[in-house]
């Protein structure tokens, strides 16, 4: 997935008593695969009836307490997608008086072959799915749905050849990826479509719902329904911002004006809102909902301060970690949590982000049976 550099907010002054006021300084040569855990962290409590729907079974939360789930990642995307992603995003810079990015080249330089496909193949994305195992993860969310070329078969094949867990997202993407048919569509005839994907695709989450640049009128009644959709399921969100985040505090306006809760809603990409003070993040997680750094392994470091500002504000509760990959799925476990060790976040706050927040924002009680 391509990376953004944001513009640093400035001119924010207000800061609030650290709740956290000394974090245990970890050494750097601690085992990167490790997942931290504490035997001083709380267990978190789920409602009655609480589930986390993975595309071959329910699961109480407690049976995924084991390691980390990643919120956000992909498993398969179209093979028109990067094509589509360099297009949109070029249009963004040219809109804001930016040049667009070089193009990258189609591999296979100096008559070399292609490397393999994994998105499109079973087998090898299975084999690369099992390794999340060994780095102590437990549940993965593929953040796909149809408007980006994700088939739900295969991830079922993916999950049972792996032996992974694998939580089903879905809706539509955002504007450059809708079909064409949603601009003719209404709020209430998106909401159907989304009750319907969510019981045919057996989804556990509606994600990456997203705006791409400045919020278009089709992205806010995609958003509208959505929070519909959450109402009528329980079906937890996740979203994209515009880049970079611009449209953050206004998706969860909406969320929250169709009557959902902020604390099943995560912002997504917000490591690309660069900010010392954390203004954006920091007014997200007052509100209830949890702050997206899911881009790990692009720029990552710039993520760091930001983070650890979070924590020694109190709001590791509102923090989720992922890296939006499409390989490579440990590596916000075995190369971003050791940075903020590093940089001296705990074992146990590192814990509670990795393995807790993940099971508190994905489970639900269902309001409507599982199909399949």
């Amino acid at each position: 997935m391509s990376d953004y550099n944001a513009p640093t907010m400035t001119n924010y002054l207000s800061q609030r008593i650290t709740r956290r006021q000394a974090l245990q300084m970890m050494g750097v040569g601690a085992a990167a695969t490790a997942l931290p855990k504490s035997a001083f962290s709380q267990a978190p409590t789920f409602p009655k009836g609480a589930v986390i729907r993975t595309i071959l079974k329910d699961y109480a939360p407690e049976e995924l307490a084991g390691g980390a789930t990643l919120f956000h990642e992909h498993m398969q995307l179209g093979t028109d997608f990067n094509a589509k992603f360099s297009a949109a995003g070029n249009a963004v810079r040219v809109a804001n008086g930016l040049p667009p990015n070089p193009q990258r080249g189609g591999g296979g330089g100096g008559g070399g072959a292609a490397p393999p496909d994994i998105m499109h193949n079973v087998d090898l994305m299975s084999a690369e799915v099992a390794k999340v195992k060994d780095a102590g993860i437990a549940c993965i969310v593929d953040a796909g749905h149809p408007d980006m070329g994700r088939d739900v078969e295969f991830l079922r094949q993916v999950s049972m050849k792996s032996g992974v867990p694998i939580v089903v997202g879905g809706g539509f993407y955002s504007q450059p990826w809708y079909p064409k048919e949603i601009s003719t569509m209404s709020e209430d005839q998106v909401f159907n479509a989304l009750i319907k994907q969510a019981d045919d695709d057996v989804l556990g989450a509606f994600g990456e719902i997203g705006s791409w640049d400045e919020i278009t009128k089709d992205e806010r009644n995609v958003f509208r329904a959505v929070g519909r959709a959450h109402v009528a399921t329980n079906i937890p969100i996740f979203t994209h911002t515009g880049i970079p985040g611009k449209s953050a505090l206004e998706q969860l306006d909406i969320l929250e004006d169709a009557g959902v809760n902020p604390n099943r809603v995560v912002i997504g990409h917000l490591g690309n809102l660069v900010d010392t003070n954390v203004y954006v993040h920091k007014t997200i997680c007052r509100r209830g909902a949890y702050v997206g750094f899911d881009r790990q392994g692009n720029n990552d470091t710039q993520q760091i301060p930001m983070v650890m500002a979070l924590i020694e504000a109190g709001f590791a509760d509102h923090l989720m970690f992922s890296a939006d990959g499409s390989s490579g799925y440990s590596k916000t476990v075995t190369a971003f949590v050791p940075k903020l060790k590093a940089a001296g976040a705990s074992e146990q706050v590192l814990h509670g982000i990795m393995v807790d927040n993940p099971r508190r924002f994905l489970a639900f009680v269902p309001k409507r049976a599982r199909k399949k």
